[in-house]
């Protein structure tokens, strides 16, 4: 048998797909061998370091993967996931697809890993704007209890894609250089130098966009409390990478600044700085937290300002580490028929 495991990356063409391959690599993750696949017309590509894309369709061998890393969008892991997991696979999926199942657990490595004692084979990604603040949230929690959040999220633009970095630099360029802005095809208005109050979109019937949904379920199943009150509005700025937040904590009993940072500085993946900025986070696997302080109008509350880079921990970094911990603590099997 081969030493290592064989890891299938699934949507390995994307932002998140290559920064997935990326840290597999950087960290070192035990992989005798790793098939990226994506959509037919990437089929035949070579990656960096020569692997070979794979179509995923009906002539895909999915036999033999210990372990498939997901980010091709929640149609995709809906129709493949179960496919994988059939084959003998273990999931782990960036994609919206199974966050609210209550059978499949929501993990973010450094907040709820015993969640993953209870996997039958596929485990979900929480959304990016909700992974970095869990983790700072987490050991406030743990310590003073959270009644309520106030949130609002500033988010960049590669967490639509690719296509959105480009339309945001198209439009930052023309505008820059007096030309006419191009017309807007991934967001309902130009995005450069502009800011959008509604990030993401509305389902019919309801006046929350889905990213605000997707913070508001999240954080009460990672943090395994219903009660706690959320609100939020999810807005879309002209950043290339890196999600910002400003983040209204009501605690149950109460809690100073002094105690929070201490906490934190305690806390795995958390960087204390006075105020963070995207620049400083990107290319970062750390949340970064800063503008700790009292809320005045309010004797159980304070603010927190946190930023952190939504292509690395907000998907691949929390993607990767959840693997290493499956296989720290013996929870994700190597096959017999694992091959070079």
């Amino acid at each position: 048998m081969s030493e290592g495991y064989r890891v299938a990356l699934v949507g390995a063409t994307g932002v998140v797909g290559t920064t997935m391959l990326d840290l597999l690599r950087a960290r070192r993750f035990p992989a005798a061998a790793i098939v990226p696949f994506a959509t037919e017309r990437s089929a035949g590509r070579r990656l960096d370091g020569g692997l070979v894309v794979h179509a995923l369709n009906g002539d895909a061998d999915l036999d033999g993967f210990d372990l498939a890393l997901f980010s091709a969008g929640a149609g995709t892991s809906r129709e493949w996931a179960p496919r994988f997991v059939g084959a003998g696979a273990t999931v782990i999926d960036n994609s919206s697809a199974w966050r609210r199942d209550p059978e499949i657990p929501l993990v973010v490595a450094d907040v709820n890993p015993h969640a993953l004692e209870r996997h039958r084979g596929l485990i979900a990604n929480p959304n990016c704007s909700t992974m970095q603040m869990v983790v700072a949230l987490a050991p406030i929690h743990r310590r003073a209890g959270i009644e309520r959040l106030v949130v609002a999220t500033y988010q960049s633009v590669s967490g639509t894609g690719k296509k959105a970095i480009d339309e945001l630099d198209a439009q930052a360029h023309a505008s820059l250089v007096g030309d006419e802005l191009p017309a807007p095809q991934v967001y309902p208005e130009p995005i450069a130098f502009n800011v959008i109050g509604a990030a993401g979109s509305f389902p019919d019937g309801d006046d929350h966009t889905d990213e605000e949904r997707k913070l508001m379920f999240e954080t009460r199943k990672i943090l395994e409390d219903e009660s706690i009150g959320v609100a939020v509005t999810c807005v879309r700025v002209p950043v290339r990478v890196c999600h910002s937040e400003a983040v209204n904590v009501q605690t149950r009993e109460a809690i100073s600044p002094d105690e929070v940072r201490e906490l934190l500085a305690e806390m795995p993946g958390v960087v204390l700085e006075d105020v963070p900025t995207p620049l400083r986070a990107a290319g970062r696997d750390e949340v970064f937290v800063g503008r700790i302080r009292r809320d005045e109008s309010h004797p159980r509350a304070l603010s927190l300002w946190i930023v952190s880079d939504n292509l690395r921990k907000g998907a691949a970094t929390n993607a990767v580490q959840i693997a290493e911990v499956l296989v720290e603590r013996g929870l994700l099997r190597r096959r017999d028929s694992v091959a070079a």
